[in-house]
């Protein structure tokens, strides 16, 4: 009688990454570019972000937040403003520095990607024990870690 082979813990992490990894992508876009969202991307999304609904932010600030150049920020931040998702202000004291807040259509993209992340945590979190969350924090942690590590590498 022949014995099927179960994968090893290894394969297993390994099959789990790649398809949550790719089920975050496409399955963030689908949730997020709604009809009324339908003339951005979710990278457009994550830069609504990073903008925050709180005070004005820097270009800088922004662009250090996404790892990406000013330069860059600037040319994907010219779409959002004339899609109307954000405005921009110079800076009252030092006119070299320009500011970017949300618009209130920007500040309903932001709630919308705010409200996706917090359904899928409470998802993740159901039924786990304070015990497993904390194991749970932990491997995302050591995850990220290990991203990090090899992007500044």
């Amino acid at each position: 009688m022949e014995t099927e082979k179960r994968p090893g813990t290894d394969e297993v992490i390994n099959e789990l990454l790649v398809k949550l990894f790719k089920n975050i992508m496409e399955i963030e876009e689908r949730c997020l570019i709604t009809p009324e969202f339908k003339d951005i991307s979710v990278n457009d999304m994550h830069i609504i972000e990073a903008v925050g609904k709180e005070e004005p932010k820097s270009m800088s600030t922004v662009a250090k937040l996404l790892s990406i150049t000013t330069g860059t920020l600037t040319k994907l931040m010219d779409a959002l403003s004339e899609k109307g998702y954000v405005d921009r202000e110079r800076g009252k004291k030092d006119k070299r520095i320009v500011f970017v807040s949300l618009t209130e259509k920007g500040r309903r993209a932001y709630a919308r990607h705010e409200n996706f992340h917090r359904t899928m945590i409470e998802h993740m979190k159901d039924g786990l024990s304070e015990n497993e969350t904390t194991v749970l924090v932990y491997a995302l942690a050591k995850l990220n870690d290990y991203f990090n590590r090899i992007y500044k590498a």
